[in-house]
């Protein structure tokens, strides 16, 4: 018999990586699927490319969609800085896209009908992040139930499972997690100001998190920094 596909939401950057290679780990062909959305980081698609090729997805395809014509976040609006001093408690940050999961979601929704996928995996977490509303266990849940209501797949009996494997991890658990499993960290960006090369600010709020994950995890960062902060 041949093996279950999966859909699996790939940005380039560490927590996707992961995710990407614990599908391969639970038995999936693994199908990756990055997006265009008008971010100004966008190193980090040929990070996705060079993910998808190490970690043998059987296809890796490229999706477009402006969100950058809306505006409303630093990472599509360039007058909108992104901020360096770190992320007040209890307060969504301007790094928030809005609607940025639910439109991949549904892209990656799309393309697991089509191929009669029985999971995406997506690599939201609520533990080390920074307050966004679209990296909650509600909104996978809702969304899974969602996804099985509007797909014909999903109405004549292929249920379709949203997996967010890393959701109650700290990013030291993730890095561990990926590390194990042969991830090569190097090849991912995670930075939300990084430049042309894929090279990390090493100051905003990505770049912290990522680092006191390796820190804690007890791991060598091979990050390419532009700059220490």
């Amino acid at each position: 018999m041949s093996a279950p596909r999966a859909v699996v939401l790939l940005s380039g950057g560490l927590d996707s990586a992961t995710c990407l290679a614990i599908a391969r780990a639970e038995g999936f062909e693994t199908y990756a699927l990055s997006v265009a959305y008008g971010q100004r980081h966008a190193a980090e698609l040929e990070a996705a490319r060079r993910v998808a090729a190490a970690l043998g997805a059987t296809e890796h395809r490229l999706g477009h969609v402006d969100l950058g014509q809306f505006g409303g976040s630093a990472l599509t609006d360039a007058s909108i800085e992104v901020p360096t001093s770190g992320v007040q408690e209890n307060v969504i940050p301007v790094t928030y896209v809005p609607a940025r999961n639910t439109v991949m979601l549904s892209l990656a929704l799309g393309w697991a009908e089509v191929l009669k996928a029985s999971a995406i995996y997506v690599g939201v977490n609520a533990v080390d992040y920074s307050g966004y509303p679209d990296c909650r266990p509600a909104f996978i849940e809702a969304f899974e139930k969602m996804a099985n209501l509007a797909t014909k797949t999903g109405v004549e009996g292929l249920k379709l499972e949203i997996r967010a494997p890393l959701i109650q991890l700290s990013k030291a658990q993730i890095v561990q997690r990926g590390s194990a499993l042969g991830v090569d960290y190097g090849m991912t960006v995670t930075c939300y100001k990084a430049d042309d090369e894929g090279r990390a600010c090493g100051l905003c709020e990505a770049c912290r998190l990522r680092r006191a994950g390796f820190e804690a995890a007890g791991l060598a960062d091979p990050t390419r920094y532009v700059r220490q902060g």
